[in-house]
């Protein structure tokens, strides 16, 4: 029986089908009951409303709007009264005699008359103890607008970073890391559409737009099944519909950027739009300084929805961010994203609601090298048609099911001369195909009061296309052990074959099992476990801590194994005073199997065959993460604590072989032994508030030699094992105060000056330390290379 389910992993979701319904036809449904649904939306523009309650007064029931604003309840027949509540927009209370199915829209009006960003409070951010839900951070644009980071520009990520176990390589460095995961190992989306890299200016800024988010959650563990195809976090940001009642402006002007957004209806209550757009313009002054150099990025986000009718929505949304770096005309650097999603609500009847999407997906990355002739272009396309259903199949059962489909196109380099004399002869590197699918069903079961679970399946397959070149090797080993030297060489090839896009070289399929488990001791406080299966077949080839946009894209095959993840995860929950504070501690554990490592001296840049330089190994990580946060008040604010523990190791294949490292386990690059983080903001008044962090860390693991020697006069340093030495503790302080005019209240236009220093007290953190030889003394010497110190800037937001 079991060797016939593991070859049939479809049976395994039919069978969890059959249990769900099974329960849900025994659990009194025939009974005389009637289902109120309908959708939940801001009064002043028709925005849908993520996460609003929808509870029955006087009875232990209710239900939160979904991704789409949608809620469904279903009840006895009878006189109910309904409380529609969401935090900043003042309650709503109707009485329903629910005599047959009924649909029932609100409208949410806000509490006060002030900038939109001040209004929404952190309620979306507030911990629900009875909810399985576990290991999941939500931060509004509120509070994303109220963090202290450099050059006074908000950030999605460097926001994301406050949270416990979630880190980065540093300031300047690209993307963020999850419970000791790398980079490549989170998936981001943005209205669904997978962005390949999230960072501006090589880190120093986000790709997202603060203005034009409405929700984020970003997912570090007990991932619900809807998500596949990375093994470390999700996150999850849905971008603003459009405003369909009036035309809106806000926007804001900084120091090195600045930012408008426009939304307002094309036709009033039905159709609205959205666009939003950033730049960046500080290379515009380095002229004046003589400077022939540029760095300057620019991104624009768009979206219409369209209301057909009570039951149909069209939504078409998109993003296109592009960055440029050029050195003297000489050396020019693009790359950025572009992505874009069409998507359809349908509602079946008041209790199936479903979405379809068709995604596109862009990561461009370009390169001109005018000393040298020749321009370089790489990337990555996909191509996405996702179906996902939510069944409310009563109050204590919901079920979301669906599946998706991805055709990759990976492009590791194509080069073209871009001058006649150059010498360069053009030249593509093979492209690589490769196809995932994946179908997945998710149950939320409140079990009783006191016990609920969320458990589900997702079953992925992946198939490795064929391409236009394939390498083939003695023994099937594109790496060979040198015994002589003991080291790992690359192998060489022995035949080559042309397979064509039609063919297939590899195929996987794997269960990817999810379970989350609440028990709440009383209303206050609550324990959760969780376990996630996850499996990743995209690999980022990068072996420097912070990627850059260099790096490629490679997807599994014959020589590169899919990353499977097992994580586990228990959690202690508690709210204080009324939810006045929130208290959350949670253990975690991480195995990953399939990692790939490089051998000593991997070449990654415009490599044909980059399986000559890769070994599958394995990745764990474990530890303790605290957040306490201060929801009401005057000062509102977060602690967080993270003690935690990233290792990998890559054995030997063979008993002769030495393995990386020989075999033993270092910290990988991302390891941060202690990660603490303090948020704090202070409502002075209705003009003055006040905002501060203070961040501390372990320092970044690296490498320093450890001996050297002289070859034909030249010193050749000697090093030890891998990340076996780190950088210094990292730490500073960053405040900011912002300023909001008292007369704003009486006119159309209003506004609010922000005043932010970054790094107070100008530590000068090490990005690097380099060693290198006096040329006076002839002695070594370590040189720390830091990229900021303090830094004041100014930025003025508006709307109108």
């Amino acid at each position: 029986m079991q060797k016939y389910y593991s070859s049939n992993p479809l049976k395994y979701a039919q069978l969890l089908l059959l249990f769900v319904f099974s329960y849900y036809s025994n659990t009194g449904y025939a009974q005389e009951k009637y289902t109120l649904s309908g959708v939940v939306k801001e009064a002043s523009s028709n925005e849908t409303l993520i996460g609003v309650t929808v509870a029955v007064a006087n009875l232990s029931t209710g239900t939160v709007t979904n991704e789409y604003g949608f809620y469904s309840l279903t009840l006895p027949q009878g006189s109910y009264q309904i409380v529609v509540s969401y935090m900043g927009f003042k309650e709503e209370y109707v009485t329903v005699n629910l005599e047959q199915n009924t649909k029932m829209d609100f409208a949410l009006t806000e509490e006060a008359e002030q900038l939109a960003e001040v209004m929404v409070s952190e309620d979306v951010e507030r911990l629900d103890v009875r909810k399985p839900q576990m290991s999941v951070n939500t931060l509004s644009a509120a509070t994303i607008k109220k963090v202290p980071v450099v050059l006074g520009e908000a950030d999605v990520i460097k926001s994301l970073v406050l949270l416990p176990g979630v880190t980065n390589a540093g300031e300047g460095s690209s993307g963020f890391n999850v419970r000791g995961g790398a980079v490549d190992q989170n998936l981001i989306l943005l209205d669904e559409a997978t962005v390949f890299n999230s960072s501006h200016l090589f880190g120093f800024f986000s790709v997202f737009n603060p203005d034009a988010i409405k929700d984020l959650k970003l997912y570090k563990g007990g991932i619900p099944a809807r998500y596949g195809g990375r093994v470390s976090s999700v996150l999850d940001i849905y971008q603003k519909e459009g405003n369909s009642k009036e035309f809106k402006v806000n926007g804001g002007v900084g120091a090195v950027a600045s930012r408008l957004l426009i939304e307002g209806p094309i036709q009033k209550d039905r159709t609205a739009f959205l666009i939003g757009g950033r730049s960046s313009y500080a290379h515009l002054f380095l002229p004046l300084f003589d400077i022939d150099s540029k760095a300057y990025f620019y991104d624009v986000n768009t979206k219409i929805n369209h209301r057909i009718n009570e039951n149909n929505s069209l939504y078409l949304s998109g993003y296109f961010g592009r960055d440029l770096f050029s050195l003297n005309e000489s050396f020019v650097n693009v790359y950025g994203n572009a992505v874009g999603n069409l998507r359809w609500n349908h509602l079946f009847n008041d209790r199936l609601f479903s979405n379809l999407s068709l995604i596109y997906s862009d990561y461009y990355y370009g390169l001109e090298l005018d000393f040298v002739g020749f321009e370089w272009d790489s990337g990555i396309q996909n191509f996405n048609v996702k179906y996902d259903l939510k069944h409310y199949l009563n109050n204590k059962l919901q079920i979301n099911y669906g599946l998706n489909n991805i055709y990759y196109v990976f492009n590791p380099g194509e080069i073209t001369p871009n001058r006649s004399n150059s010498g360069i002869i053009e030249d593509q590197l093979t492209k690589k195909y490769a196809n995932e699918a994946a179908a997945y069903i998710d149950v939320e079961h409140e079990i009783s009061n006191k016990l609920s679970i969320n458990y589900g399946l997702r079953v992925s397959h992946f198939n490795r296309l064929g391409q236009d070149e394939f390498f083939v090797y003695q023994n099937n080993q594109a790496v060979v052990f040198d015994e002589r030297q003991q080291v790992y060489k690359e192998a060489t090839p022995i035949d080559t074959l042309t397979p064509g896009r039609g063919g297939s070289l590899a195929k996987f399929t794997n269960l990817e099992p999810r379970l989350a488990i609440a028990y709440s001791i009383n209303d206050n406080s609550s324990i959760k476990t969780s376990y996630t299966r996850l499996a990743q077949y995209l690999h980022l080839l990068s072996n420097t801590s912070s990627p850059t946009p260099l790096d490629v894209w490679t997807p599994s095959g014959p020589f590169v194994q899919p990353q499977l993840l097992d994580q586990y995860a228990l959690g202690y929950f508690k709210t204080i005073n009324g939810g006045d504070y929130t208290l959350e501690v949670e253990g975690f554990y991480k195995d990953i199997q399939n990692r790939i490592d490089y051998i000593d001296g991997a070449d990654l840049i415009a490599n044909n065959a980059i399986e000559q330089v890769i070994l599958n190994g394995q990745a764990r990580a474990y530890g303790l993460e605290f957040l306490f946060r201060k929801n009401e008040g005057d000062l509102t604010g977060w602690l967080s604590y993270t003690l935690s523990r990233s290792e990998q190791r890559t054995p030997g294949r063979t008993a002769i072989e030495t393995g990386i490292n020989n075999s033993n386990w270092y910290a990988s690059a991302y390891d941060k032994t202690h990660d603490l983080s303090i948020n704090a903001n202070y409502e002075l008044n209705d003009k003055w508030s006040f905002g501060s962090n203070f961040i501390f860390q372990t320092g970044q693991p690296t490498n320093y030699p450890v001996g050297q020697f002289q070859q034909q006069g030249l010193v050749v340093p000697i090093y030890g094992e891998r990340n076996k030495t780190r950088l210094p503790a990292y730490h500073r302080l960053d405040l900011s105060a912002t300023l909001t005019p008292r007369k704003n209240k009486n006119r159309k236009l209003q506004g609010e000056w922000v005043f932010s220093i970054y790094n107070v007290y100008n530590r000068r953190n090490a990005a690097s330390i380099n060693f290198s030889r006096n040329e006076d003394n002839g002695r070594n010497e370590a040189t720390r290379t830091a990229i900021f110190g303090l830094i004041p800037s100014v930025t003025y937001n508006f709307k109108f």
